[in-house]
């Protein structure tokens, strides 16, 4: 079953504390666990976001489109990258995530991904 982990950082203040040489550590400990996921066939996809005040956040109501700038909801934690892994369950899910690097300068959210949708199945 796949999962999605989504990785929440306290950003930029996380981020920019840390010095060059840690930064460098954080990226290096992400990478080597990417590639110790997929030489076991867990990870999919993995992918960093670019900062939140590069996002638009949009709403169709009433067939009118309106959008703002950044993330909707306030909080200090913004969504910083995700994975989308395979595991055998949930389980197997949180301990895979547990293992990001960055869990330890952020959290890291697990959810099960839906089935995927079909043009002409019904509910």
């Amino acid at each position: 079953m796949r999962y999605l982990c989504l990785v929440y950082l306290d950003e930029p203040n996380v981020m920019h504390r840390l010095s060059p040489e840690e930064l460098g550590t954080v990226q290096r400990d992400c990478m080597a666990y990417d590639g110790a996921l997929e030489a076991s066939g867990h990870l999919i996809i993995a992918q960093a976001l670019q900062g939140a005040e590069t996002a638009k956040t949009l709403r169709v109501r009433e067939g009118r489109l309106s959008t703002t700038d950044g993330p909707f909801a306030e909080t200090k934690e913004i969504l910083g990258g995700f994975l989308l892994i395979e595991a055998r369950d949930f389980d197997e899910a949180v301990r895979i995530a547990a293992g990001i690097p960055l869990a330890r300068l952020g959290s890291i959210e697990v959810r099960p991904v839906g089935e995927p949708m079909r043009p002409n199945a019904r509910p």
